[in-house]
């Protein structure tokens, strides 16, 4: 599914797609596909989040300075981190 351009980049045109395959009750887990082209944009993660990255690779800084970089393989993202 086209998600269409990341609404808050900040650097780049970033363009989403993908397909959500399970959604739980009262909005509990869910999981899904989603792939997207180079962009920067700041990220805010309400709850925990499991990334399993198959591909490409990604750069998370925090407001308070820590970084993550990431590519293949899989990542844990605690909730209440802005990046």
């Amino acid at each position: 599914v086209d998600w269409g351009a990341q609404p808050d980049a900040l650097d780049g045109a970033s363009h989403s797609t993908g397909k959500l395959v399970h959604k739980g009750p009262n909005n509990q887990p869910e999981s899904g596909i989603w792939v997207c082209t180079p962009g920067r944009w700041r990220l805010s993660i309400p709850r925990d989040e499991l990334c399993h990255f198959v591909a490409g690779r990604a750069t998370y800084r925090s407001d308070v300075g820590e970084v993550i970089e990431v590519s293949k393989g899989t990542v844990v993202f605690p909730s209440s981190r802005k990046r």
